[in-house]
């Protein structure tokens, strides 16, 4: 049983920082790709970053580009993402997947067939 848990949410002022991590327990092989996507209340949910699990290449949507980086422990089968410079339009609940993708990961929530419970992030203006 594949599991995937969040953690490291919380509230942050405008232009401050986070750190949420994704902790995956189970049997998984680096041919899953891990991805953090985000909801936005009355939004879609939205793919911002993804780790090839093969290669350890990430890639990161426009929105977030330069502000947020993705780093892997494989000792503690956690990948965590560091995100800088937060703006109130990055408040969102922020949730991990994983997906059977080999040599990619992409940004689409059909490629993902295993998800966390989220976390939320809030940042006031």
């Amino acid at each position: 049983q594949v599991q995937l848990v969040e953690s490291g949410g919380g509230l942050v002022q405008s232009g401050g920082s986070l750190r949420v991590s994704c902790a995956v327990s189970g049997r998984i092989s680096d041919h899953y790709a891990i991805a953090w996507f985000r909801q936005a209340p009355g939004k879609e949910r939205e793919g911002i970053s993804c780790l090839v699990g093969l290669t350890n290449r990430t890639v990161f949507a426009q929105s977030v580009k330069g502000r947020f980086t993705l780093s892997r422990d494989k000792a503690k089968n956690t990948v965590s993402m560091q995100m800088n410079n937060l703006q109130p339009a990055d408040t969102a609940v922020y949730y991990c997947a994983a997906g059977l993708l080999g040599r990619l990961c992409t940004h689409r929530r059909a490629d993902y067939v295993y998800w966390g419970q989220g976390t939320q992030v809030t940042v006031s203006s």
